[in-house]
């Protein structure tokens, strides 16, 4: 009966319920303490998992499937590969612009499959150059790519994420909060009236949230957005979105213009490593709106 559910994002389908717990409920707790708010017990605190819904199957590969450039496949893969190097590099001096460097951007590359394959290489070479992105091997930049994309994709995958939170749920639970892609779970499970006839979810905090990308997940949300304003959630009472400046998932920093005056946008610093959900859940801000949702009614919309 959690009082908070907590929602993962993409790159965790190595994981397990119970070893992701072990890295995010702590974290979570002690942004709480920070935030002078009212600790939650460690069983209050539940975590809904999906990442092995994107485990691949029967192969042999011990970690992420060798992807490289040419793995870089479909037209919502590329635009998104695309987005995050326009992104990466307005927030890192470092990091290349894609518009200095002859690639034709996001529209040109269907005019020609080796345009393409240059457009994909230049974007891993500059965004695996990144500060905040140093380290981290082309094949699971890829892959956390293609998990983005294969949730909107994949009906099988986006109705079991959605059935996993719901089930984590309760008449209990007053906050869930929600990283990356599971923002994206997190919103479209609250607005699913199968699910929620006795929820009453005073807070949903969203972290480095991808739920402002027009195109690539705005426009393609269930339940489809009305005119240019996407649908509140009907158990929902009040909306806290948290983004550090230099998260490149979370392109449209600010949901409230399209999300309604329910929502309330934060920007918080997470230092090199922008979209890491500890350095989120450890943000006093995080805290403070967690905290919120336990304490007190929220006055409905």
């Amino acid at each position: 009966m959690s009082e908070v559910v907590f929602v993962h994002g993409v790159g965790k389908q190595y994981l397990s319920e119970d070893s992701l717990a072990r890295d995010v409920v702590p974290e979570l707790l002690g942004g709480v303490r920070l935030a002078g708010g009212l600790v939650p017990a460690l069983d209050d605190v539940g975590v809904a998992f999906y990442g092995d819904l994107f485990r691949p199957r029967g192969t042999r590969h011990g970690h992420e499937p060798p992807y490289d450039a040419s793995d870089v496949e479909t037209e919502d893969e590329f635009r998104l590969l695309m987005a995050w190097w326009a992104e990466a590099a307005r927030t890192d001096s470092a990091v290349p612009d894609p518009a200095e460097t002859g690639t034709r951007g996001a529209g040109g590359w269907m005019a020609s499959q080796a345009l393409r394959l240059n457009a994909v290489r230049a974007a891993l070479d500059a965004l695996t150059g990144a500060a905040f992105l140093r380290g981290v091997l082309d094949r699971a930049l890829i892959g956390n790519l293609k998990q983005m994309t294969g949730y909107f994709s994949d009906d099988g995958v986006r109705r079991e994420a959605r059935a996993r939170l719901a089930a984590r749920i309760t008449p209990q639970t007053r906050v869930v909060v929600a990283h990356s892609l599971g923002s994206v779970v997190a919103y479209e499970t609250l607005c699913d009236d199968m699910h929620h006839g006795s929820w009453d979810i005073r807070m949903l905090v969203t972290l480095g949230s991808p739920l402002g990308m027009r195109a690539l997940v705005l426009d393609r949300l269930d339940p489809k957005p009305e005119g240019r304003r996407a649908v509140w959630p009907k158990r929902l009472r009040a909306w806290t979105n948290i983004a550090d400046d230099t998260d490149i998932v979370s392109v449209a920093r600010e949901l409230r213009p399209f999300y309604g005056e329910g929502v309330t946008d934060i920007a918080v610093h997470n230092g090199s490593h922008m979209h890491d959900a500890t350095r989120y859940l450890t943000a006093v801000e995080t805290g403070r709106a967690i905290a919120a949702g336990l304490a007190r009614e929220t006055e409905a919309r």
